[in-house]
């Protein structure tokens, strides 16, 4: 068996990975939420809650589609170049795979706290992304809830870093399936115990420190920009905690209009007025 070929079947293994393992988790998450709701968002409004969540399950079901046609292939393309070429911070240190792999997560995720940064602070990225933040009842379905045009422009501005990196598509594939699991963990309607989460917060995004970022006090809002370890936040000092999150009021007050949350609403999210 070549070895492209093996390279070829790993990046398969690791999409099912990625695929079934959010799969699980969201189906867990649904789950505990239901049970042990931290915010009263829908209870006993069980066919709001369904519809609020296939909302925003077709925009995570859209940006799939779009990330496996066109961006795979892109982030695919750009890999091999850099490992043909021996190019890249990861192929100039000539690491052993093993070691390869969490500073690959490490550095990635460098990049994706800077990346969600600049969503907030830039007027044009931040029309995009603020479809996730406009969400008045933040859940585990809110993990997906991200505009087809954030994917494209995430997906373009990963090749250059990808490029740079010199990462190998498993070492992404690897950091997405981790990243995700921390991302609809810390999305979730739930809360775990105020020692727990403190203890893993030391490492990684817990949902105390996430919901405060999906709050309406803009000060919140711009803050804990960290997708899956939680120190980048501490490092460029933009943590921010609150004693009791189960006051925080989600979403965006511009977006509060039912029509704002219909699957039309939430495409022209980009189009309407707002704070930059």
């Amino acid at each position: 068996m070549s070895e492209s070929h093996l390279v070829d079947q790993q990046i398969n293994q690791l999409r099912l990975l990625k695929t079934g393992s959010t799969l699980i988790l969201l189906i867990v998450l649904l789950a505990w939420e239901s049970s042990a709701p931290f915010m009263p968002l829908f209870r006993q409004r069980g066919t709001e809650r369904a519809r609020h969540g296939a909302r925003n399950l077709v925009f995570g079901l859209m940006n799939g589609i779009i990330t496996g046609i066109g961006s795979v292939a892109l982030w695919s393309a750009a890999a091999n170049w850099a490992t043909a070429n021996h190019f890249g911070v990861l192929n100039w240190t000539r690491l052993p795979p093993v070691a390869r792999i969490p500073i690959a997560v490490l550095l990635f995720d460098f990049w994706m706290y800077w990346w969600h940064w600049m969503n907030h602070r830039l007027t044009f990225l931040w029309r995009f992304h603020r479809t996730h933040h406009s969400d008045p009842e933040m859940d585990v379905t809110t993990a997906h809830r991200f505009h087809f045009g954030e994917i494209l422009l995430s997906s373009l501005l990963r090749t250059p870093v990808i490029l740079l990196l010199g990462l190998q598509l498993p070492e992404l594939l690897i950091y997405e399936t981790l990243m995700f699991a921390v991302v609809q963990s810390h999305h979730a309607n739930i809360a775990l115990p105020a020692g727990l989460d403190r203890a893993l917060r030391a490492v990684i995004v817990t949902p105390s420190m996430h919901k405060v970022h999906h709050s309406r006090w803009q000060s919140e809002t711009d803050s804990n920009y960290s997708s899956l370890f939680s120190w980048w936040d501490r490092l460029f000092s933009t943590l921010n905690l609150r004693e009791d999150p189960s006051t925080i009021r989600f979403g965006l007050d511009d977006f509060d209009r039912p029509a704002n949350q219909s699957l039309a609403g939430m495409l022209k999210t980009p189009l309407g007025k707002g704070r930059p």
